[in-house]
């Protein structure tokens, strides 16, 4: 199996994250843009690029859950368990803002939604940034999500800091929301 976290691609993305940059990844169903959840003016950047409203909140991924820990040590054992249950996979949570999770991600939210994925380079890149890292469809808001690399260069050209290697996984659809308080689907997968 690869180690994407060592690819090259995969780990000059990470490195342009680490410095404030942009950039884009195959995830199981579509191309992603992503960058430091953390700096403010590179989740700005990410939504001027998609034209998103900063209101409507940002997913985050990560190769592993205990890249959330500090997001969900304030959850119960009964909550962590289904989390640890569904994941890596194409389930993403909603899950209550401790407080440590900035306005540009949760937006108007008081939850914050989380996966953990099991596509390999999305994983990689998570990997080689040390750290969960932003997961928005790769498209201008009203455009269809960019399905392989062609369709991101044609969206975003040369606004991007990188792009890394790597192919979209076989779901047709993206991963399916669930609110972790009341197990409700927000949207189906």
């Amino acid at each position: 199996m690869i180690d994407w976290s060592r690819n090259p691609r995969v780990q000059f993305a990470a490195r342009q994250m680490k410095l404030g940059g942009v950039v884009a990844y195959p995830t199981e169903a579509v191309w992603g843009l992503g960058c430091n959840p953390f700096d403010e003016g590179a989740v700005l950047e990410l939504l001027a690029l998609k034209d998103r409203p900063v209101e409507k909140g940002l997913i985050l991924v990560a190769a592993d859950i205990r890249m959330f820990d500090p997001f969900i040590h304030h959850l119960d054992d009964l909550q962590r368990q289904r989390l640890k249950n569904s994941w890596p996979g194409p389930y993403t949570w909603l899950v209550p803002n401790n407080g440590l999770i900035p306005d540009w991600i949760s937006g108007s939210f008081s939850s914050v939604a989380l996966r953990v994925t099991d596509h390999p380079v999305a994983a990689g890149l998570s990997r080689a940034f040390g750290g969960p890292l932003v997961s928005t469809s790769c498209n201008p808001q009203g455009l269809a999500p960019a399905t392989n690399i062609h369709q991101v260069r044609r969206y975003f050209g040369n606004q991007l800091d990188a792009i890394t290697a790597g192919q979209v996984g076989k779901r047709t659809a993206p991963s399916e929301i669930r609110d972790l308080l009341t197990g409700a689907i927000v949207r189906p997968g």
